[in-house]
């Protein structure tokens, strides 16, 4: 079992940066690929990267590719999402989730884990 904590959400103005962390419980964390989602209101649940259980190799939603980067600490049992160049359409809940089913996963169904969300806002 995995259980997830988001933190470091919060209020932003647009070309501004956040770094939101998930810490994670449980002895499997090393060996699982983990993910960041986000959702606005109104919208559905997207994928914005996953990163391999190494902290190797990552994958990125051509939304985010190039404004924000994850990367983990295993030896912290936790994962970041550093996300710069902030804009209004950033606006939504993110969550982080844990998968066993490698770095290709970036569907929200293959991902058995997830957090309780943490608000990010950013304004114009």
């Amino acid at each position: 079992q995995v259980q997830l904590v988001e933190s470091g959400g919060g209020l932003v103005q647009a070309g501004g940066s956040l770094r939101l962390s998930c810490a994670a419980s449980g002895r499997t964390f090393s060996s699982k690929a983990m993910g960041w989602f986000r959702q606005a209101p109104g919208k559905e649940r997207e994928f914005l990267a996953v990163i391999s259980w190494s902290g190797g190799s990552a994958n990125y939603a051509d939304s985010v590719k190039g404004r924000f980067t994850i990367s983990r600490d295993n030896a912290k049992n936790t994962v970041y999402l550093q996300m710069n160049s902030l804009k209004p359409e950033d606006t939504a809940v993110y969550y982080c989730a844990a998968t066993d089913r490698g770095i290709g996963s970036i569907h929200s169904a293959r991902y058995g884990y997830w957090g309780q969300g943490t608000q990010v806002t950013v304004s114009s």
